[in-house]
């Protein structure tokens, strides 16, 4: 969920067995096959293709095995687990999430610190959920719903461990690693662009409320309890649109996340899916998925009219027109 790219996460005492995730085929909740029924196709697509990619899979391998202890001690040392007994306010929540997207509740950690954020590391055996308490004292109880749920998503979607190199990545492993990581780092960090897409299609079924989410985002980039209510949803999605015509939109393909007005009004397509719509109780009208992923694509991209990226692993999809998978860049 965060949108501050690659803050510092520390890590559990858990078995980082990369091999193992590559083995690994397991279905959703809202699955079908090894797929998930919201899960953007361009972030299905490049997920799969990561383990026919060498130097991610080295990478990946290689910066989790050399960081688990230092990850380890930070999270023993640093956070609050949340439990029926401790913050039990949070568990509910945490458990609502894991009912929505049938999967098990995550553990979750509270870490003391005042920038609103949260994410999700670990592998997919074994995955952590850290809150931050400016989350906690910024956001309301639907709202902590969709960010809880947005992180439950990169569980149920077998992000996590693609997610924890990525992090690591960034973090002083490429010293060590060069030779492997540049290729890596850039895969990765296209990719979780489209993840994050996914994600945040997890946190609206949870939520199930498209004004909450919206708030989320908005609330993400003011950061003041004072200015909250005087937020205006549309004059910040004009704002944005002030410099899409400007070649400092570029500089959005070096991030990990897609920027918020973006992450919004995709939301909002997924919002008028029958997918959606189904699972809220409204009827079984609304857009096909593979109508939202062209839509949401066309939102996404970074340079319009064209190929928007590197075609790691030759996938294709929805981000450029063709068959599903894909790109955003």
């Amino acid at each position: 969920m965060s949108t501050i790219d690659n803050p510092v996460r520390p890590a559990a005492a858990i078995d980082f067995d990369f091999s193992r995730f590559i083995d690994a085929k397991k279905s959703g909740a809202w699955g079908r096959h090894d797929g998930v029924r919201y899960a953007y196709a361009a972030d299905v697509a490049m997920l799969r293709s990561f383990s026919r990619i060498r130097p991610v899979e080295l990478a990946a391998t290689a910066v989790v095995n050399t960081s688990k202890e230092m990850m380890r001690s930070q999270l023993l040392g640093t956070m609050i687990k949340v439990s029926p007994r401790q913050f039990p306010s949070i568990y509910k929540i945490a458990k609502h999430c894991a009912d929505t997207l049938t999967v098990p509740t995550p553990t979750v950690y509270i870490k003391n610190h005042p920038v609103p954020n949260a994410y999700t590391y670990g592998t997919d055996e074994e995955s952590f959920i850290v809150i931050h308490s400016g989350l906690v004292d910024h956001f309301d109880e639907k709202e902590l719903q969709f960010v809880i749920g947005h992180e439950t998503g990169h569980i149920q979607n077998k992000h996590v461990i693609y997610n924890t190199a990525l992090m690591i990545l960034t973090q002083g492993a490429g010293i060590f690693l060069a030779w492997i990581v540049q290729p890596a780092l850039v895969a990765l960090q296209a990719w979780y662009r489209r993840a994050e897409i996914t994600c945040d299609r997890a946190g609206l079924l949870c939520c199930q409320d498209v004004d909450a989410a919206c708030r989320s985002f908005m609330k993400l980039a003011t950061g003041s309890h004072k200015l909250y209510p005087e937020m205006n949803l549309d004059a910040y999605l004009e704002q944005f649109e002030e410099g899409q015509n400007s070649v400092g939109r570029l500089s959005e393909a070096f991030s990990t996340h897609p920027y918020l007005p973006k992450r919004i009004h995709a939301l909002k397509v997924f919002g008028e899916s029958a997918l959606y719509r189904g699972a809220i109780g409204l009827g079984e009208a609304g857009l096909d998925m593979e109508e939202v992923d062209r839509r949401t694509s066309e939102i996404i991209q970074i340079m319009k009219g064209g190929d928007n990226g590197t075609n790691f692993g030759n996938t294709k999809g929805p981000d450029d027109g063709r068959s599903a998978g894909g790109k955003d860049q």
